[in-house]
C-alpha cells in the first residue's frame, strides 16, 4: 500500500470516529430532553455517566489528527479537513457536555415544581430546535453540504428568540415567586445549555464553509 492510500484510509478513518462521536453527543442530548420530559432520574444518570465515553472520543480524535499532521506533510487541502476536524471535535464535546449539564440538573430537580413555574413546553420545543441544529450540523459536516450548513445558521435566530422569550418568563416567575427561586433557576440553565447547543451547532455549520472553500467566518465561540 502506497503512502498516499494510506494516508486516505487514515483520513477517511478520522471522518469516521468524528462521525461516530457527533452521533454519540446528539444521541446523549435527545436522551437528556427526553429525561427532563419524563422526569426520568435513571435516563439522566445514563447521560451524565456516559459523558466520559464522549470525552474519550474526543482525546482519540485529537490524537488522530495529531498523527496525521506529524507523520505527512499536508496539502492545503488535507491540511484543512486535519484542522476542520480538530475544531469540530471541540464543539462536539461541548454539545455532550451541555447534555450531561440537562441531565445533572433533571436529576436533582422537583417535577411538580417546575411545571408550576410554566416553561416546560418551551423548553422542551426549544431542546427539539436545538436538536435538529446539531444533527443536521453534523451532517453537513460529514457531507460537505453547504446548504444545510446554511440552513443550521439561519436557524439560531429561532434558536435565540425562544431562549429569550423563556428567560423572560422565568426572571417574571421569580420575581413573582422569590421563595421557588431555586427551581426557576435551574430552568433558566437549561434554558441557558439549549441556546448554547445551538451556539456549538452553528460552529460546526460555519466549519463546513471553511472545509469547502478555506474560508472561515465565525460568528460564535463558546
Amino acid at each position: 500500500m502506497s503512502n498516499r492510500t494510506q494516508y486516505e484510509n487514515d483520513l477517511a478513518a478520522l471522518k469516521t470516529a468524528l462521525t461516530e462521536m457527533g452521533q454519540s453527543a446528539a444521541d446523549a442530548v435527545e436522551a437528556a430532553m427526553e429525561a427532563l420530559c419524563t422526569a426520568d432520574a435513571g435516563a439522566a444518570a445514563a447521560v451524565a455517566q456516559g459523558d466520559g465515553r464522549i470525552n474519550n472520543m474526543e482525546r482519540d480524535i485529537e490524537h488522530r489528527c495529531m498523527t496525521l499532521l506529524l507523520r505527512q506533510q499536508p496539502v492545503a487541502g488535507d491540511l484543512r479537513r486535519i484542522s476542520t476536524a480538530m475544531k469540530v471535535v471541540t464543539d462536539i464535546e461541548r454539545i455532550a457536555d451541555q447534555a450531561s449539564d440537562i441531565a445533572e440538573i433533571t436529576l436533582h430537580l422537583h417535577p411538580e415544581g417546575a411545571r408550576t413555574v410554566g416553561v416546560l413546553d418551551d423548553l422542551y420545543a426549544m431542546g427539539d430546535i436545538a436538536l435538529h441544529m446539531v444533527k443536521d450540523a453534523i451532517a453537513a459536516y460529514v457531507q460537505v453540504d453547504l446548504s444545510t450548513a446554511a440552513q443550521v445558521i439561519a436557524r439560531d435566530d429561532e434558536c435565540d428568540a425562544m431562549f429569550g422569550r423563556i428567560s423572560k418568563e422565568i426572571a417574571a416567575y421569580i420575581a413573582a415567586h422569590p421563595d421557588d427561586a431555586e427551581t426557576a433557576l435551574d430552568l433558566f440553565m437549561i434554558d441557558k445549555y439549549l441556546e448554547r447547543l445551538g451556539d456549538h451547532a452553528v460552529n460546526i455549520a460555519e466549519w463546513v464553509e471553511f472545509l469547502k472553500t478555506g474560508v472561515h467566518k465565525a460568528r460564535k465561540i463558546v
